[in-house]
């Protein structure tokens, strides 16, 4: 079974930030410097000055624990977004995104919900609309059948980003060619059914050589 249906809300943030890993400061990564995966510039919005000297720098995100982490994520990357309002299946999914690439899992959503049937705007703002699309399609969806859409849309955006760049492609293919971090994140959400085969896998990374 697909991970959001046995893990609760809090243990899917567990995993966000083993996930994450430590302090990792890659200069290919687009959110910067993070620490269990809290950029610095997330912790200058959130005001978050770990030291008490009156400046957010490195030495701060350096601090920032495992708890301060899950806490930072569960608060203003689920509740504060609305992803708790969204239906039950998808909530984990769009949760472990937005952590990795912030408005972007609501936009892909809200596209997902449109190339459905809907028309919402893609705003990337969880809103009575897309509430409203998202809860009429599971309704009369099959069970997973929402969930799995939208996993396969993340993998197909993680795909694209690496296309788009070639400084990305390490994110989404390993050294040997077998998938990447963001691909096995997305397919964690997905049924297995919908996995993709190490073959199919080398076939979409093909061009990339």
């Amino acid at each position: 079974m697909a991970r959001e249906t046995t893990l609760s809300i809090e243990e899917i943030a567990d995993e966000i930030v083993a996930r994450e890993g430590g302090f990792v400061d890659d200069p290919d990564d687009p959110g910067g410097v993070t620490n269990h995966g809290v950029t610095l510039a997330t912790l200058r919005r959130l005001r978050r000055d770990m030291d008490g000297d009156g400046r957010i720098t490195r030495a701060d995100l350096a601090a920032l624990t495992r708890a301060d982490a899950r806490e930072i994520f569960l608060e203003h990357y689920y509740r504060r977004p609305g992803i708790d309002r969204l239906p039950r299946e998808l909530r984990a999914s769009v949760f472990d995104m937005y952590v990795n690439a912030g408005a972007n899992a609501v936009r892909l959503l809200q596209r997902l919900l449109n190339d459905m049937g809907q028309r919402i705007a893609v705003d990337g703002v969880i809103g009575p609309q897309t509430i409203a699309a998202a809860d009429l399609a599971a309704s009369v969806a099959p069970p997973r059948h929402l969930a799995d859409a939208y996993g396969i849309a993340r993998r197909n955006y993680y795909y694209r980003l690496g296309d788009l760049s070639p400084r990305l492609r390490k994110f989404a293919r390993r050294r040997d060619g077998g998938k990447g971090g963001w691909i096995r994140r997305a397919e964690a959400f997905i049924s297995p059914k919908y996995h993709l085969s190490a073959a199919e896998h080398a076939r979409r990374v093909a061009r990339w050589d």
